[in-house]
Parts: C-alpha cells; structure tokens; sequence
C-alpha cells in the first residue's frame, strides 16, 4: 500500500494541475479571470480541502479501504473537473 504522504502528494499534483490547466486555457483563449474558470479553481481547492480531511481523519477502522475509497473519489472528480476545464475552450 502506498503511504499517506504519497496520498497526500497526489491530491496535491492532481488538483494543482488542473488549476494550473484553467490558467493555461484561459491565457490561450485571452479570457484570463473568466468567471468559469474561477469556479472551476473554486471547486477544485473545495476537492482538495474535503479530501485532504479525510486522510487526516485519525480514528479510522480499515485504513486500506478508507485511503482506497479516497483515491475512487480524487480520480472521480478530478475527471468531471477535467471535463469542465475542456469545456472552457
């Protein structure tokens, strides 16, 4: 199993990088400050705020099917916000 920091790495890197991906498609499209791409950016920072509790959650029963549940749902929603960031061009 992987560790709690490379968990923790990874809602980071996923979540950063779709923010980072808002900024690019706005530079491109000349639309810097769009008020979808600021929710978007909202949303994501909402993500990694709710999943980031969970895995500091201390009094867990089964530790491998809770991270395991948190990985599904970083992979589930950072994918819808994919999918709105694609929308924005």
């Amino acid at each position: 199993m992987s560790s709690i920091r490379d968990l923790k790495k990874d809602i980071n890197y996923v979540l950063g990088d779709i923010i980072e991906a808002v900024y690019i498609s706005e530079a491109v499209s000349n639309k810097k400050g769009s008020e979808e791409g600021s929710v978007i950016i909202d949303e994501a920072i909402d993500v990694f705020d709710d999943l980031m509790n969970k895995v500091n959650q201390k009094e867990i029963e089964n530790k491998k099917a809770h991270f395991k549940t948190i990985r599904k749902e970083l992979e589930e929603k950072a994918n819808k916000l994919i999918e709105k960031v694609n929308k924005l061009d």
